[in-house]
């Protein structure tokens, strides 16, 4: 099956090349050669490669043409859109990933040398955070972990989790950075003020008053608050269904009911019924007129998703257990919720705050744009 021919280089050297060429039914279904410098050397590759291709399957597995990583990725987006849609950012970061040397790697070329060398060109040359890199090699690992077992692509199992512990150990990845930010009363107080003056101008389309003191009292994320639909609350047990609630495992589909606290309850039957959401409005509007505020303030390093760091917080400062607080949160375990718990102080900041009456009984935008 194996045969070393040897053969002089012009500086007068000896070449060996070890060939294997194996016949089925007198026809060639593989072949196979490498040169060395040293006969022995010849010899061992030979028998080591003689052995293997005797393994059953082998000779398929060698004949098979590779995918490639960007082909593999464009197979997984296209594949789990007829599922579940994915999200934007782990889309077009996969994308970017095919873009690169990386995507034109074959399934049995993908090493953790090669996943650590990506890695470390990523912080290197295009200068990105260890967290970044770190979801980079997430999402690409999702796509490795589909393909191998569901599409029978030829990928080295351990070259994700072997890369990851590498790079982990050398702070190549990290976990991005938890934030501890929290609104004050006076930011909350002045943010307040400038939506009523806006919404009193007639210069804004969202009620960006209700809005913000509903995401604080219901700890919701802006997409959640804006998704709530007046036929998908239950009046006797004081809780809305949250769809699609965001999930490190499901993004799509994950519904939830959530109590909503009294404080937020009264914000949400202050909204006037005009259509099918409690809250009209767009998601990313709603984040970016909280952001224009807060620089128009002078207020640093404050975003929106904070008011639900700082809801949270409170309730478990109010003296409520955890259950009681993943019923309003929606947070699964403790692990994740403990991120958005930073106290500081027992009771509730919030009591007797002037606010809450002053915004359930003041004007909507509808009511005032009727003038």
């Amino acid at each position: 099956m194996g045969s070393i021919t040897v053969r002089k280089r012009k500086d007068g050297s000896a070449a060996y090349t070890a060939q294997i060429r194996i016949m089925q039914k007198g026809v060639t279904v593989y072949q196979e050669s490498q040169t060395f410098d040293r006969k022995t050397t010849a010899q061992a590759w030979l028998k080591r490669r003689e052995t293997e291709m005797a393994e059953p399957g082998a000779i398929a597995k060698a004949n098979r043409k590779g995918v490639t990583v960007k082909e593999m990725i464009e197979r997984y987006l296209e594949d789990y859109e007829k599922l579940r849609p994915l999200g934007k950012t782990k889309r077009a970061t996969l994308k970017a990933i095919g873009e690169t040397w990386l995507g034109k790697l074959e399934d049995k070329d993908i090493t953790s040398q090669k996943l650590v060398e990506y890695a470390h060109d990523r912080m290197l040359s295009d200068g990105i955070q260890p967290q970044t890199v770190g979801n980079d090699l997430a999402h690409l690992g999702a796509v490795l972990s589909v393909a191998r077992p569901a599409w029978g692509y030829d990928i080295d199992p351990m070259a994700m989790p072997d890369a990851r512990k590498v790079l982990r150990k050398m702070g190549g990845v990290s976990r991005s950075k938890e934030r501890d930010r929290r609104p004050t009363l006076a930011e909350m107080d002045r943010i307040l003020e400038y939506f009523c003056a806006m919404r009193d101008r007639h210069k804004q389309q969202i009620d960006m008053v209700r809005v913000t003191a509903f995401a604080l009292f219901s700890t919701r994320r802006q997409e959640e608050i804006t998704r709530i639909r007046w036929d998908a609350i239950d009046e006797e047990r004081q809780a809305v269904l949250i769809t699609d609630m965001k999930n490190p495992g499901q993004k799509y589909g994950n519904d939830v009911w959530c109590h909503v606290p009294d404080e937020a309850w009264r914000i949400l039957q202050s909204m006037p019924k005009v259509a099918e959401e409690v809250f009209p409005y767009n998601a990313r509007s709603v984040s970016a007129s909280f952001t224009r505020a807060a620089a128009f303030l002078e207020i640093e390093d404050l975003h929106f998703h904070d008011l639900r760091h700082d809801g949270v917080s409170r309730l478990f400062e109010m003296g409520w257990d955890i259950p009681k607080v993943a019923a309003v949160s929606g947070h699964r375990d403790w692990n994740s919720m403990r991120r958005y718990t930073h106290l500081k102080g027992n009771g509730d900041p919030y009591k007797g705050w002037p606010w809450l009456e002053r915004i359930v009984a003041g004007p909507t935008i509808e009511a005032l744009e009727r003038l």
